[in-house]
């Protein structure tokens, strides 16, 4: 069979905690792996402390606007959207990477809402519930923070976000970010997350089980569990150091 009309093999790379310039630096090296092997690829992680990542769009000055987000670390994503605080304690990141054959594929539509479908239904299956939000429900109150604009496909609960994703797209391959609010953090206190807005305390270790369950049973793919290996960390090492943790990067805007 063509590898065309195989079906997929997501390979999950192990949960890491790193610093915001090697989260995205171990993002970008995923996304070539992916490519390389045209297989889908996916991480969940955590940060080393508190960190504020920019969308790609965006002025790095802004963060002056919001005193308490200032003091914070920082780096500048590859993807769009707002601004997203990431505290470890708080909020769980993931990152997937798509080879061109997956992000150009009519099914690709819109990974954004395929991912957050499948992130809401293995929430469900952990008591959770929470909606997609739909068309005429948007809401920007807030420019900068990306958890206070409320755009179609994001998840919510009773009116709050508590679900969103941003993406980069290269020569069809895909690299998608996306955060989802554990519980809110006291470094953005008009935004509770799930324990607060459902009762629910979810883990990642549960999460990320039933969000397999959902990707083999919703889009039929395999799963296999990946390690990094020493292309990647070299790969990682010099996307890490040309890019990430500079100062051209991360105030280009």
């Amino acid at each position: 069979m063509p590898p065309s009309l195989e079906r997929p093999t997501l390979q999950i790379f192990p949960t890491a905690l790193a610093s915001g310039a090697w989260n995205m630096a171990r993002d970008e090296a995923m996304l070539l792996r992916a490519v390389e092997v045209d297989q889908p690829c996916l991480r969940f992680y955590s940060w080393a402390e508190p960190t504020l990542t920019l969308g790609y769009f965006q002025q790095h000055t802004e963060r002056r606007n919001h005193p308490r987000l200032g003091e914070l670390a920082w780096v500048r994503r590859a993807t769009g959207g707002g601004a997203i605080v990431h505290d470890p304690a708080c909020e769980i990141t993931y990152a997937l990477a798509l080879p061109a054959n997956l992000g150009t594929a009519p099914t690709a539509a819109n990974w954004i809402c395929q991912m957050h479908y499948l992130i809401r239904d293995a929430l469900a299956e952990l008591g959770a519930s929470v909606r997609a939000v739909v068309c005429g429900e948007e809401q920007k109150l807030d420019p900068f923070l990306c958890f206070s604009h409320h755009t179609p496909g994001d998840l919510a609960c009773s009116g709050v976000k508590v679900a969103g994703s941003a993406q980069r797209k290269q020569r069809g391959a895909i690299l998608q970010h996306g955060s989802l609010t554990l519980r809110g953090s006291p470094l953005t206190p008009m935004l509770p997350g799930l324990a607060e807005l459902t009762g629910i305390s979810v883990h990642l270790g549960p999460l990320a089980d039933a969000l397999q369950r959902q990707i083999t049973h919703q889009l039929g793919w395999h799963i296999r569990d990946a390690t990094w290996t020493d292309a990647m960390d070299q790969s990682a090492q010099q996307i890490h150091v040309g890019t990430y943790a500079t100062v051209a990067w991360n105030e280009k805007r």
